[in-house]
């Protein structure tokens, strides 16, 4: 007997509402396995991966890619039981359910079957007997053991290797980051360019990046994306409607006048505009900053630093043992200054209680850390930073800056952060005002080091210099307490040996 269930969209964090989806593994028609991951959804905070809590044959997609659903609704049909099989037709996918969309004799999600095994063999997850394949599991779905596989992901196009982790580095908190990822397929059925009716593997672009391929005439099936898994970005149209001869004219006609050949004028083609919408990590850090810049007021200074001794101290460093294999970069000495400046000004590493009005000073640093992914701003912060040793501090940094750019941070990485460092200098750029992560009191940002003419020791010469910013909430910060903290990182980066007398 075949029975219609339906999988509704779980809260996979700690008061999730909403989550996109970006990505189906499946597709009317497939037949699934418990645990097999069957979706790819993005939170606010990290892209997940949602496998199948039913055995059976997928019937009906109640989301589009690229559409926001709300936890509880759902998001696919899925026929179990003895009789399933195949539906003759595969159905298209239909638009985002609504909360009244329930099918006749669609059941809630059930508890699923304990796996059996000692509390140490389920902690360490080997319950599985030798010989028996074990998946990895969301928290809340058990475990089916026995012949249940994982469905093999589909190729993402000729170029499919994953971004390199260390291509982009912690970034500047607020003022500027990343684009939005050109990372989601279109919709299926949406008919989305010259390769949606050819064989072989869909392409992976964004809709907006799709149009703009049907508007100048590019097949995305030719085309290698050098987005995140191997997906294809603006650029990589315009690039390829330049290159190709009869490709760039929008498909209403030739193109206008003065914009023919050259590529500036390609990255100008087509559409005069586009609509990208506010979704994910964008949504989350937009609704984050307008709290924190009208709730805190702000209060930024600025201090330019000789940091010839430190760029010195991190060429020596580099060839210590200790410090094998780790990123050693000027983020290190200012994170690490930070941090003992914040053992000796302990207010600056505080937050504002408005609710029991009370201004809570934390006796512990959990460093957050501005980081730049193609999904937009995040800031994982290192717990317990001040324990740390400058060796497991640059560890630490370089850990947590991969997975958050590959978007696999926690909600535990990302919360409870008490004061943040940002690397505005990576970009090229001297300084910047930062705006304070919601909940503290202040952020530093770390602009650039370039060759300067400079007064060493009564004489003109050229040095390492950095411009330092230091932004603070003025309800706890007052004037002479933040210049005092950013006097102090100042003074340990142009010597860093202050760092061990202060320590």
């Amino acid at each position: 007997m075949t029975e219609l269930k339906q999988f509704k969209l779980p809260d996979v964090g700690e008061g999730l509402t909403e989550a996109d989806i970006v990505r189906w593994h499946v597709q009317p028609g497939d037949r699934v396995t418990i645990n097999q991951v069957i979706v790819e959804i993005e939170t606010a905070k990290a892209v997940v991966e949602l496998p199948s809590p039913f055995e059976g044959v997928v019937s009906e997609l109640l989301a589009t890619e690229g559409t926001t659903v709300d936890v509880g609704i759902p998001i696919v049909t899925i026929a179990v039981g003895d009789g399933a099989a195949a539906p003759a037709a595969a159905v298209a996918p239909a638009a985002a359910a609504g909360p009244d969309d329930q099918r006749p004799g669609a059941e809630a999600l059930p508890a699923a079957e304990a796996v059996a095994g000692t509390p140490a063999q389920q902690a360490a997850g080997t319950t599985a007997e030798p010989g028996e394949k074990r998946q990895a599991v969301l928290v809340g779905y058990g475990v089916k053991l026995g012949r249940t596989t994982r469905r093999a992901r589909k190729a993402a196009g000729p170029a499919n290797g994953a971004a390199d982790p260390d291509a982009a580095s912690p970034d500047a908190a607020h003022t500027g980051g990343a684009g939005v990822a050109e990372r989601a397929a279109a919709p299926a059925g949406n008919g989305a360019g010259p390769e949606a009716g050819g064989a072989g593997p869909r392409a992976l672009a964004k809709p907006p990046v799709r149009k703009l391929a049907r508007d100048l005439g590019v097949d995305l099936g030719q085309l290698a994306g050098s987005g995140p898994q191997g997906s294809i970005t603006r650029d990589d149209v315009q690039q390829a409607a330049t290159a190709v001869p009869g490709a760039g004219e929008p498909a209403g006609g030739p193109p206008r006048a003065g914009l023919a050949g050259g590529s500036l004028a390609g990255r100008f083609a087509g559409p005069r505009e586009e609509r990208v919408p506010i979704r994910g990590v964008r949504k989350h850090t937009a609704a984050a900053v307008i709290s924190s810049a009208f709730t805190a007021p702000h209060v930024t200074e600025f201090l330019q630093v000789d940091v010839t001794a430190a760029t010195d101290a991190l060429a020596r460093m580099r060839d210590l043992p200790e410090f094998a294999g780790l990123r050693v970069s000027p983020l290190l000495l200012a994170a690490r200054a930070l941090i003992v400046a914040v053992g000796r000004h302990p207010m600056v590493n505080a937050s504002w209680d408005e609710q029991a009005q009370e201004i809570v000073i934390h006796h512990y640093v959990n460093l957050g850390i501005a980081a730049a992914t193609d999904r937009g701003l995040v800031v994982p912060n290192v717990k317990d930073a001040h324990a740390l040793t400058l060796p497991e501090l640059a560890g630490a940094l370089g850990e947590l800056a991969r997975t958050a750019r590959s978007g696999k941070a926690s909600q535990a990485d990302l919360r409870d952060g008490t004061i943040t460092i940002t690397n505005v200098g990576v970009f090229g750029v001297d300084s910047g005002t930062p705006i304070l992560t919601p909940g503290e009191s202040a952020i530093l940002a770390l602009g650039q080091i370039r060759d300067m003419p400079w007064v060493h020791e009564g004489q003109l010469a050229v040095r390492k210099v950095t411009t330092l910013a230091l932004s603070f909430d003025h309800r706890i910060v007052d004037g002479d307490l933040g210049s005092a903290v950013l006097r102090d990182v100042g003074a340990m980066l142009e010597d860093p040996l202050r760092m061990l007398a202060w320590s």
